[in-house]
């Protein structure tokens, strides 16, 4: 492991902003990326294509072709070493390419890659170095969590009233929220592998759940029901909270409620990440959450932590974390 220079910390960041673009179309393998640079110039950059192959290394290294020699590669998560009916190792592809460095962001806690990437890099007479970077960790989070947790990440979502109401006493909801709230919604939607709601939301609402922003409409997730009964036709049925670690291939879980559903995901314990709309209106109706079990008021401190706080017109839009999916 190696402490970051100013350079090698920018370049990660750098391209674990391209593997946003990867996100979440790359499923089922991580959104990665990487960004080759040459004498202070970057001569290429990649990151994984829609159904997760070819992989980041890959698109960046045929971008390059003989430029690739003597340059610096930045990854955001070590090159894998395993072979597959799919393509090549990257890391195989790596030793090929002639590049003088590798910069990895993160370890790959895939058995089949955990270190031997870096390893063969190594062995092929390439300088390689693992620089711990916040930035290419944030990017993998989705899935670091189904390496280390079991399951994906989960992200709650609340449209609040100031007095913490997601709709009037008569159970009216439309609209809590002004229109840039929304939106910003179906932005972080097209973001998420799968998206969840409760039975009693789906019975109410019917909501369509999907991604209405111009040419993002591909990327609407998948639709799935917390309910012990069978799900209406396009959806997918969880009989419980604790039952998402099942869900095969989804990486980031987005859940927008009700109230119910909510409480029974912090009631397990399975939320990583909150945002909070919070619009300037008072309602008196129903509360966003029932109880959840908390002890005490001395149990609620210190497990949420404010990343992000923006205006969305005149809404308030608060982002919090509560742990890192990556290993202690």
């Amino acid at each position: 492991m190696t402490l970051a220079g100013d350079g090698d910390a920018r370049w990660l960041a750098a391209a674990a902003a391209l593997a946003a673009r990867a996100r979440p179309l790359s499923r089922p393998n991580p959104g990665v990326g990487a960004i080759l640079v040459k004498q202070g110039r970057v001569i290429a950059r990649g990151w994984t294509l829609p159904g997760g192959r070819p992989h980041a290394e890959a698109v960046a290294l045929e971008a390059a072709g003989e430029a690739a020699r003597g340059a610096t590669l930045y990854v955001t998560l070590e090159p894998c070493a395993h072979r597959s009916a799919r393509g090549p190792a990257c890391a195989d592809l790596v030793c090929a390419s002639g590049v003088a460095r590798v910069v990895i962001g993160c370890m790959d806690p895939d058995p089949r890659t955990a270190g031997s990437g870096m390893a063969r890099i190594r062995e092929a007479g390439i300088a390689v170095e693992y620089v711990p970077s916040a930035a290419c960790e944030a990017s993998l989070s989705g899935y670091l969590a189904t390496k280390h947790l079991g399951r994906p990440e989960v992200t709650l979502k609340l449209a609040l009233s100031l007095d913490g109401c997601i709709a009037m006493a008569s159970g009216e909801s439309q609209w809590i929220t002004g229109p840039e709230a929304r939106a910003h919604t179906h932005a972080m939607r097209a973001k998420a592998d799968a998206i969840l709601v409760g039975g009693s939301t789906l019975r109410a609402d019917n909501p369509r759940l999907d991604v209405r922003l111009p040419g993002l409409g591909q990327r609407s997730p998948e639709r799935w029901v917390l309910t012990r009964g069978e799900a209406p036709e396009g959806w997918r049925a969880l009989p419980s909270p604790s039952a998402i670690s099942a869900m095969e291939g989804v990486q980031y879980l987005f859940v927008e409620g009700g109230a119910v559903t909510a409480t029974a995901f912090l009631a397990a314990g399975l939320v990583d990440r909150l945002l909070i709309y919070r619009a300037p209106i008072l309602v008196g109706g129903r509360p966003a959450l029932g109880d959840f079990g908390l002890a005490s008021l001395a149990g609620a401190h210190g497990k949420w932590h404010l990343r992000e706080r923006r205006q969305l017109g005149s809404d308030t839009l608060e982002v919090y974390e509560a742990r890192l999916c990556s290993p202690e």
